[in-house]
């Protein structure tokens, strides 16, 4: 049940490839996702109801989508069918036994896992992994080997509506990355305490011949690992870490930096970027790989859609980059990133942001979100998607924003209806060099097309 889900697919496909007898359903079959599991011979319903579940099925796996008064579902509960959620699946059926790296995280697990992903691959080494984005090196974002190593982004989000533990307690680690931790996900945690508390446990779960890889300048991850039971190096620009990152520099097309003393290149921006691949480096080195064969990977690793993408220039010399970035921390390190790469010359750097996550619909970030956006030299904000999903009393006030933003932080700050409301306000004010990056976990309405073509 939500078989189109970038994970569910990939690993409904590989357990077709098992062997098993699968079908599925999705309240929005998509592409590339339909034919691709077409392809494998998988059967797909869309829309959610009763009469889809086989008579003769053996275990009905439950997507994190799914919640009770789902028409399925309640067929599920009321046939006393057996179930379960696509991380336990993944626990008994692809993950024992393995040597599985979890990188967690607020912020950067994507990139992280991406970037740890593709060393182990440029060496040779074939692993499987699942990763919550498409990196551009593999073109998806799941594959299962017969290799012993396995690279997966832990979501700290919750496993199932039966299941409220974190996604990544399931995943059998014997490596864990975590490079921070912030507040997020507001409708799962109450407040910040939740959040270490649920690192905490994951943590609880490496064993001795295992590693901890943590973010040493990071207090909330330094809290949140005082009970790790597990060998723990911190990984940090700190004196005390015991992975010093040293000498950042950027470069032509990225970023040179130091780590332990050794030079690397990533062919990325932002020091935040080099803290994702000295995490990575640090994890492939645990797996046996030399800083040699490291490098090369480094050189040949083309990024993560959607985080900083250029999604080109239009006739009129204007860059329209797409980032993923929605909570205020990555707001304000991408677009510090994105004006020390692209904005030259008295150019311009407009922010575009749609409100949309379940937390920054949200007014827990009001006032972050307004210092993060005044980095930008001009902001558009949308009206809030799905508004009526959130109490009265929690939402976001985007009005207070605007002004905020303005008033406060002295920024030009607009609010907008939707994404042909933006790009028609926009229009007359960007300059030939300008740039705009659009922030949002979305769609955002075909929002690039549309700038692409203005």
């Amino acid at each position: 049940m939500g078989i189109c889900g970038t994970a569910m697919g990939a690993v409904a496909a590989a357990m077709k490839d098992r062997g098993y007898t699968i079908s599925g359903s999705d309240d929005k079959v998509y592409e590339p996702m339909a034919s691709f599991l077409k392809g494998r011979g998988i059967e797909i319903q869309e829309g959610y109801r009763a009469t889809n579940l086989p008579a003769e099925a053996d275990v009905i796996v439950i997507g994190n989508a799914i919640s009770r008064g789902n028409e399925e579902c309640e067929e599920v509960l009321n046939r006393r069918l057996l179930y379960t959620s696509l991380p336990e699946l993944l626990k008994h059926h692809f993950l024992r036994g393995k040597s599985n790296y979890v990188v967690a995280g607020t912020h950067g697990k994507t990139t992280t896992t991406s970037l740890l992903t593709w060393l182990l691959e440029a060496a040779g080494r074939h692993p499987s992994f699942m990763i919550g984005g498409i990196t551009k090196n593999f073109g998806h974002g799941a594959r299962f080997t017969e290799s012993e190593l396995v690279v997966l982004e832990g979501d700290e989000y919750d496993t199932a509506f039966f299941d409220k533990r974190s996604k990544f307690v399931h995943y059998l680690p014997t490596v864990v990355i975590i490079n921070n931790v912030e507040f997020d996900h507001a409708d799962i945690f109450d407040d910040l305490n939740a959040v270490k508390l649920s690192f905490s446990r994951l943590l609880r779960i490496v064993p001795r011949n295992g590693l901890v890889l943590l973010n040493g300048d990071d207090a909330n991850a330094l809290d949140a690992a005082r009970e790790c039971p597990a060998p723990l190096k911190t990984v940090g620009t700190s004196e005390g870490c015991a992975h010093r990152i040293t000498g950042i520099i950027a470069g032509e097309g990225g970023t040179n930096f130091l780590l332990d003393g050794q030079p690397f290149f990533i062919p990325l921006d932002g020091e935040f970027n080099v803290r994702n691949a000295a995490m990575a480096i640090c994890a492939a080195q645990f797996a046996g790989l030399q800083d040699d064969e490291i490098r090369v990977g480094l050189a040949g690793f083309l990024g993560v859609a959607r985080r900083q993408q250029v999604r080109g220039v239009t006739a009129h010399g204007v860059t329209i980059i797409d980032d993923f970035g929605h909570h205020p921390t990555a707001i304000r390190t991408t677009t510090g990133a994105l004006r020390d790469r692209f904005v030259k010359n008295g150019a311009r750097l407009w922010v575009l942001f749609e409100p949309r996550s379940n937390t920054t619909r949200r007014k827990v970030f009001q006032g972050e979100l307004a210092a993060a956006l005044s980095a930008a030299d001009g902001v558009f904000i949308s009206n809030i998607p799905d508004i009526q999903k959130v109490p009265v009393g929690e939402r976001l006030d985007v009005l207070k924003l605007v002004e905020d933003v303005k008033g406060t932080h002295g920024t030009p700050c607009y609010l907008a209806e939707d994404a042909p409301a933006i790009v028609t306000a926009l229009k007359p004010l960007v300059q030939p060099g300008d740039v705009v990056v659009v922030f949002s976990n979305g769609g955002f309405g075909g929002i690039h097309e549309k700038l692409l073509a203005m």
